[in-house]
C-alpha cells in the first residue's frame, strides 16, 4: 500500500491548512468562536465550502467533487491539528453519508448540493435518549415522535438527518430544522463544542430514499465517520507532540533545558514511536475504506482502539512534560487533551472497538495485522 501524497492531495492539504491556520492560530482564537452561537464561525465554514472541501465524498452529479477517502482525510486532520470546530465529520461525512447512501437522485442533488455549497448545515441525529424515535404515516404525511441525544451542534441544524424504528426495521428521515414540532434544547460540551437534545413530537419528516431497512448503509457510513475521527485525532496528537517537544528544548531548570534529562528525552521517544504506529494503522484504515469498503467495519475499529490508547498517551503525556502550565486554561495543551477525549468517547470508545476486534479473532485462521 501507498501511503504518500500526490501532487493533488498535497496541494489540499496546504490549501486548508492554510485557511484554518489563519482562522484559529491560536487557542484564543478558538475560544472566541466556541463562546459565540452558534460555536463554531460561520465564515469559515463558508470558505471552507469556497475551498471545495464540504462537498469532496459527493459525486459531481450531486454537487459534490467526486474525491475519496483520502482527500476527506486530510480535511479532518488539518480540523485537528487547530482543534476547528466547524462540524465537517459530522455534517460531510455522518449526515451527508448518509444521504449519499440512501437517499434519491432527487433528494441526493439537492441536500448535497446545498450542504457542498454551505447553504445547508445538515446534521445526524442517531442515538436514541430514553424516548426512541418512531415513525408513523406514510408518503408525505410522515410524522416522528421521540427524543435523540447528544446531537452535536444540533441547535445550529438547518436539516437533520433522524434515524427511526419502523416495522421494516430501521430507517432514515430527512426533518427540517424549525419543522413543526420540533425542540432543541443546545449546550455545550467538556472540550468546548456544542451538542443538543433534539425532541420530536408528531414532527413532518420525509422519509430518505425507498422503504426499507437502513442498518447497512447506517454501519457503512459509521466506519467512514470513525476513521474521519482518527485522522482528526492524528492532528490533534501530532501538534501536541510537537508542543511539548518544543516546550522539553526551550524550557530550563537547573540552568540546562529539560531536554538534555536522558529520562524526559525517552519519554518523547516513546511519543514519537506511538504517533507513528497509530498513524500507520489509520492510514491502512483509509486505504481499505477506498480500496474495500466491505471490511471498512474491521478497520474502524482497529483504528479507533489504536487512536484511543495513543491519544490518551500522548495527552497524558504532554500534560505532565510541561508541569503545571499544562492544566492551565490559557495554555493550548490541555485543550487538545479535551479534544481528543471526546474524539475517545465518540462512537465507542477504545474498549468498545477492542471488545468487538475480540469477539472476531475466531473468524481469523492466521491472524494478519494489516491483512
Amino acid at each position: 500500500m501507498d501511503f504518500t501524497y500526490d501532487s493533488e492531495t498535497v496541494a489540499l492539504r496546504d490549501a486548508v491548512r492554510g485557511l484554518l491556520g489563519k482562522a484559529y492560530p491560536s487557542s484564543e482564537d478558538r475560544r472566541g468562536a466556541t463562546n459565540t452561537e452558534p460555536g463554531f464561525d460561520e465564515k469559515v465554514w463558508g470558505r471552507l465550502a469556497e475551498l471545495g472541501a464540504l462537498g469532496l465524498p459527493f459525486s459531481e452529479d450531486d454537487g459534490g467533487a467526486g474525491a475519496g477517502p483520502v482527500e476527506v482525510s486530510i480535511v479532518a486532520e488539518e480540523i485537528g491539528r487547530v482543534l476547528a470546530p466547524e462540524p465537517f465529520v459530522e455534517s460531510v461525512v455522518l449526515a451527508g453519508g448518509l444521504v449519499a447512501a440512501a437517499g434519491t437522485a432527487e433528494q441526493r442533488a439537492d441536500v448535497l448540493g446545498r450542504l457542498s455549497a454551505g447553504e445547508n448545515v445538515l446534521l445526524p441525529a442517531l442515538l436514541d435518549s430514553g424516548q426512541p424515535v418512531s415513525a408513523s404515516g406514510e408518503g408525505e404525511s410522515v410524522t416522528l415522535t421521540g427524543a435523540k441525544e447528544p446531537v452535536l451542534h444540533g441547535a445550529r441544524a438547518d436539516q437533520l438527518v433522524v434515524s427511526a424504528v419502523t416495522d421494516r426495521g430501521v430507517e432514515l428521515f430527512l426533518v427540517a430544522g424549525d419543522a413543526e414540532g420540533l425542540t432543541r434544547t443546545g449546550y455545550r460540551t467538556f472540550d468546548g463544542g456544542r451538542a443538543a437534545r433534539i425532541e420530536l413530537d408528531g414532527t413532518p419528516a420525509v422519509r430518505l430514499g425507498e422503504q426499507g431497512d437502513r442498518s447497512a448503509a447506517i454501519d457503512e457510513v459509521l466506519a467512514a465517520a470513525r476513521i474521519a475521527y482518527s485522522h482528526e485525532a492524528l492532528g490533534a496528537m501530532e501538534v501536541a507532540l510537537s508542543q511539548t517537544v518544543e516546550y522539553l528544548k526551550t524550557r530550563k531548570q537547573f540552568g540546562v533545558p529539560l531536554n538534555t534529562f536522558q529520562a524526559l528525552t525517552f519519554r518523547a521517544a516513546d511519543l514519537y514511536v506511538s504517533m507513528e504506529l497509530a498513524r500507520s494503522t489509520v492510514m491502512w484504515a483509509t486505504l481499505v475504506l477506498a480500496d474495500a469498503p466491505e471490511r471498512a467495519a474491521e478497520a474502524a475499529s482497529r483504528a479507533k482502539a489504536i487512536v484511543s490508547r495513543t491519544s490518551r498517551h500522548i495527552g497524558q503525556e504532554a500534560i505532565q512534560l510541561h508541569g503545571g502550565i499544562g492544566m492551565t486554561a490559557e495554555y493550548s495543551v490541555g485543550h487538545y487533551m479535551s479534544r481528543l477525549t471526546a474524539l475517545d468517547h465518540w462512537l465507542g470508545d477504545g474498549a468498545e472497538h477492542r471488545a468487538v476486534l475480540a469477539a472476531s479473532v475466531r473468524d481469523h485462521g492466521v491472524l494478519e495485522p494489516l491483512a
